[in-house]
């Protein structure tokens, strides 16, 4: 699923086009420049100069710098999180309502896996979020600690799959799990390949997945 730019930060019907256009750029260049070079690296300056903008459009549009760091964390978490859901959807109706572990963990690994392809216009996307976790703002981090609305439906549909697990061991596996999408990215794919002495380079994305799905659903049925 790939944007054009301005599709990428839809504007508010009531701004003129011209707003509407400064804002989309803003937004592309800001997120372009904080997922490859890091939040506390970019300057206001910076993103004017690289979306060809006013010096007073991030705070004219967004408020502040923190502000526009926060909107492209809750934009993109969103659009990621509704791809998620829609591909646990999609698994629970396959399944009369009772998808099996291996589907539920696809719809979770699936689209940021997919999205961070280097051929995906989403990579910077990803990029960006991946960065959030390690340097965002103290209101980025309170999302990401408390906002787990999204996660609670895998839950939910994790322990109800494993009706003989012990909830506890499922919120754990599940956790587990997510430490296996938060660290699988593709620039730790170098390190393995020289580790495995070249027997590991992974270029076929489905190929991957399927490997991510077999450890994780051996790990979690175990």
């Amino acid at each position: 699923m790939k944007d054009s730019p301005v599709d990428a930060a839809p504007a508010n019907d009531l701004q003129e086009p011209n707003e509407a256009a400064t804002k989309a750029a803003v937004f592309c260049a800001a997120e372009r420049l904080f997922a490859l070079h890091g939040f506390q690296n970019v300057s206001v300056r910076d993103i004017t100069a690289d979306a060809g903008v006013n010096l007073a459009s991030v705070n004219y549009h967004f408020g502040s710098k923190d502000a526009l760091l926060f909107e492209i964390f809750r934009r993109r978490t969103a659009e990621l999180n509704r791809e998620r859901a829609r591909m646990l959807h999609e698994a629970t109706d396959r399944h009369q309502g009772k998808p099996p572990v291996r589907d539920i963990l696809e719809a979770l690994f699936a689209p940021p896996l997919r999205w961070a392809t280097p051929e995906n216009d989403r990579r910077i996307s990803v990029q960006f979020i991946i960065r959030s976790r390690s340097e965002g703002t103290e209101e980025m981090r309170e999302a990401l600690t408390k906002d787990v609305s999204h996660l609670a439906r895998f839950a939910d549909a994790l322990i109800a799959a494993c009706p003989g697990l012990p909830r506890e061991t499922a919120y754990w596996r599940l956790h587990f799990c997510l430490g296996m999408v938060h660290n699988n990215r593709f620039a730790e794919f170098d390190r393995l390949h020289v580790l495995s002495d070249g027997a590991t380079r992974e270029g076929d994305i489905e190929a991957l997945l399927k490997r991510m799905l077999d450890f994780a659903e051996a790990g979690f049925l175990a």
